[in-house]
């Protein structure tokens, strides 16, 4: 096979493993693992999780891997579909500072064809990390996830399927060339209009992190039966690079591989909300504590943000990525828990209603200048005595820049959020990652059932 930039991907992956990788970098990436399977095990309540767990369990066929937060079991592309839904369904799975949602898709599709494999926590360690650089790479290749939504009307997470069905084969051991089918078999199963961005009730825009994941897998499967795709699905005429790429795209996708690790710029969120929505809560929190404000002195609520981070959470149908509706709750309950459902039981608050028209939202001049593709927010809030404070904060709590997060920081955040699941041994297990032979030992502890 002649060389290309598709095979030399395909060779890196290939000749991967968790002894190699920096030991900061493991310990994010666990971090990024338990935090995801979490999520996974949180979401199974929300519509899309239920939902996308009913739809797997009806598909048939070998009892494969977990479906997170139930004792039930499914093909392993299937239980991937599951959770991958689940992982997104109440906003709460990671961010990344390229854009996206990475966790949902890489973690949860390594996961499901892991157990699968029965393989080991070490080698799932290193398919994560390996996923989120392909998929992470990709993307930027791309010109990062505003680019590929502005110009070509793409949610770009639909890139981490490609870069997942390469975690995948290397889970399967698979040689160089049946990785580059497989991210040629991906592309035929997954893709996202940005339209979905416009549904009112969460379904489709956490349902998509599932098949993309579904999509790795049963592209992996496909190119180890023998099924084939175009070699060069990243550098050929027609291929990814081609139809979405940037110039410099090449360099970007091969630039310190196997130095540069995409996990680092993983970001943790503390309350289930868009991912824009946090720095604003958080500033308009610190604005409340510090000046003693209480929500009847309020007379308006002024937010900005970049222009790109302000088109995804302006006045949204969606409560959980409308930023309106999400800082009126945390301005009215005085904070955001991640475990109690506002809507639509707060619609009814006088509070609520009361504070909701006084919040807008505009592009900041300094962040536009500062940020552009970034996720930073001002707030200024105004009492009805004519006093005006304001905040800003260019990197909400969990953001990579800020150091991401401590195992005390996950226990806070997930203990008593996951029925049935003892949170303080799944963290443990997590923790301790390489040492365990069989992966399913970690996935049991985010079902609360036995074997």
């Amino acid at each position: 096979m002649t060389q290309n930039l598709t095979l030399t991907l395909a060779q890196y992956a290939a000749s991967t493993s968790a002894q190699s990788i920096p030991v900061e970098v493991k310990e994010r990436a666990k971090h990024i693992i338990f935090d995801e399977m979490a999520c996974s095990h949180f979401g199974r309540s929300s519509l899309a999780g239920g939902l996308a767990a009913k739809y797997a369990t009806t598909m048939g066929g070998p009892m494969e891997s977990r479906i997170l937060g139930t004792g039930l079991r499914a093909p392993a592309h299937y239980a991937a579909f599951a959770n991958g839904a689940a992982g997104h369904g109440y906003e709460v799975d990671g961010a990344h500072v390229m854009g996206g949602h990475p966790g949902a898709t890489v973690v949860l599709g390594a996961l499901a064809i892991s157990e699968r494999q029965r393989a080991s926590g070490a080698d799932f360690l290193n398919a994560v990390v390996l996923g989120y650089d392909m998929g992470i790479r990709i993307i930027e290749a791309c010109g990062k996830m505003f680019r590929v939504k502005n110009r070509f009307h793409l949610h770009a997470d639909f890139l981490h399927a490609v870069g997942t069905s390469v975690a995948v084969c290397r889970i399967l051991g698979l040689d160089p060339l049946r990785h580059c089918h497989a991210m040629a078999l991906a592309t035929f199963q997954s893709n996202s209009l940005g339209s979905f961005f416009g549904e009112r009730r969460h379904i489709s825009k956490s349902l998509c992190h599932g098949q993309f994941a579904f999509a790795a897998i049963s592209a992996a499967l496909m190119s180890a039966a023998g099924l084939e795709g175009d070699e060069d699905v990243l550098g050929s005429q027609h291929g990814v690079l081609e139809a979405w790429g940037v110039e410099d795209g090449r360099d970007l996708l091969l630039r310190g591989l196997g130095k540069d690790y995409a996990v680092m710029g993983a970001n943790f969120k503390f309350i289930n909300a868009g991912y824009p929505i946090h720095s604003a809560v958080e500033a308009a929190m610190t604005l409340l504590t510090q000046h003693n404000l209480r929500a009847e002195a309020i007379a308006s609520v002024q937010v900005g943000m970049p222009s790109n981070a302000m088109r995804v959470v302006d006045n949204r149908h969606m409560h959980n990525i409308c930023l309106q509706d999400m800082i009126s709750v945390a301005i009215v309950r005085r904070g955001l828990k991640i475990s109690e459902p506002y809507f639509p039981a707060i619609l009814d608050d006088p509070a609520f209603s009361r504070i909701r028209p006084l919040v807008t939202l505009g592009v900041d001049a300094g962040l536009e200048a500062d940020q552009p593709e970034g996720r930073g927010s001002r707030v200024t809030i105004t009492t009805v005595d004519g006093s005006t404070v304001s905040q800003r904060v260019d990197a909400a709590r969990g953001h990579s820049s800020r150091g991401g997060v401590t195992w005390s920081d996950l226990a806070e955040k997930w203990r008593g959020a996951l029925p049935g699941c003892d949170v303080d041994h799944a963290l443990r297990l997590a923790q301790g990652l390489e040492d365990i032979e069989d992966v399913s030992v970690l996935s049991q502890a985010f079902t609360g059932e036995g074997d």
